[in-house]
């Protein structure tokens, strides 16, 4: 799929080339010169959009190029900020991906389950943040292909490969064809489908993992992900839609009902699984939507080893919920 749509930015752009080319005359010396004195220089708006031609970009902070070119610097400073690895136990290390920059919602999510698992579950948890969202394009690194991978490989250099567990949440909109949307206009970035982020992972040596997708049409991630010392968890079966999204929303009802309700309950992942499913299902009730059917599936070991984890540390508190502040989005024009 990468390949794919990488050859397709490729040929579009060949093609805007020879239009432009032909359509509009050189460039004199003098224009070309004066183009070149600033480093960013912010192209026209029009249109009641941005700069940068889309109306989510933030009206303070990075460039768009700028954003890209900081990524490899970002991710080492996430990485090299991990807390230290508790020796002689089970570790867990979370890493979230919030894929859709169009709405907070997700940005809510992973940055919540970060603070959920740094603050109840002790110092043998470690967390690592990928966002997309104008307000943390200077914060977080990218979520994108390219970090996804980045920071497994950098997780298999500090993680116990026979001991510890990884936790990747994932969380973004879902498409029928089992593919997660990736997103942070106007940034060309590769959309993940269920084989993807399948064979991403089976390139790392983790031994222990948990993936939760929190996406429509999630349950198609569940065939190619599954297998021994795996545990999958999903919002919704491969044909159904998940609920809480959208702009008028804080966290989604698979992001509620988990994170925020039954893991302040319990540390264990697969009872607090149960119990999101069964709040979820009464409010798709009251509300009248179709069931999304979260689904679950247990590979062999995991839930032992999950229980290994358990016992290193006493749960904390419980942590709240408090959606963060939208970035300040460029204005409109006024001519």
């Amino acid at each position: 799929m990468r390949r794919t749509l990488t050859v397709l930015l490729a040929f579009i752009a060949a093609v805007l080339a020879i239009f432009w080319w032909s359509g509009h005359p050189a460039v004199p010396a003098a224009a070309t010169a004066a183009a070149t004195t600033s480093a960013h220089p912010a192209p026209p708006a029009s249109n009641g959009v941005d700069a940068y031609g889309e109306d989510s970009w933030p009206a303070q902070g990075p460039t768009p190029e700028q954003a890209l070119y900081a990524q490899q610097r970002m991710m080492r400073d996430a990485l090299a900020g991990l807390s230290p690895r508790v020796p002689g136990k089970p570790n867990l290390y979370l890493l979230t991906f919030a894929g859709d920059g169009g709405e907070d919602v997700f940005r809510n999510e992973a940055e919540y389950a970060a603070r959920l698992f740094s603050r109840r579950f002790g110092a043998t948890t470690h967390t690592l943040v990928l966002e997309n969202n104008p307000a943390t394009l200077a914060t977080h690194p990218l979520a994108n292909w390219s970090n996804l991978e980045t920071a497994l490989a950098g997780l298999t250099r500090v993680m116990q490969p026979d001991q510890d567990i990884l936790l990747l949440y994932v969380t973004s909109h879902g498409s029928e064809d089992h593919t997660l949307l990736v997103d942070m206009d106007p940034l060309p970035l590769d959309q993940i489908g269920a084989p993807d982020l399948a064979g991403i992972l089976a390139t790392h040596p983790f031994k222990w993992k948990v993936v939760v997708v929190n996406a429509c049409y999630s349950g198609g991630f569940v065939p190619p992900l599954r297998g021994p010392g795996t545990l999958v968890l999903t919002a919704a079966r491969s044909d159904r839609s998940s609920f809480g999204c959208g702009s008028d929303s804080d966290i989604t009802y698979f992001g509620k009902a988990w994170l925020v309700d039954a893991l302040n309950r319990t540390p264990d992942f697969i009872e607090a699984f149960k119990q999101a499913s069964g709040e979820i299902s009464q409010w798709e009730q009251k509300d009248k939507l179709t069931a999304s059917e979260p689904q679950i599936d247990t590979g062999r070991g995991i839930e032992a080893q999950l229980t290994l984890w358990r016992k290193g540390f006493t749960p904390g508190p419980k942590v709240p919920f408090n959606p963060a502040a939208p970035a300040p989005l460029s204005p409109p024009p006024t001519n």
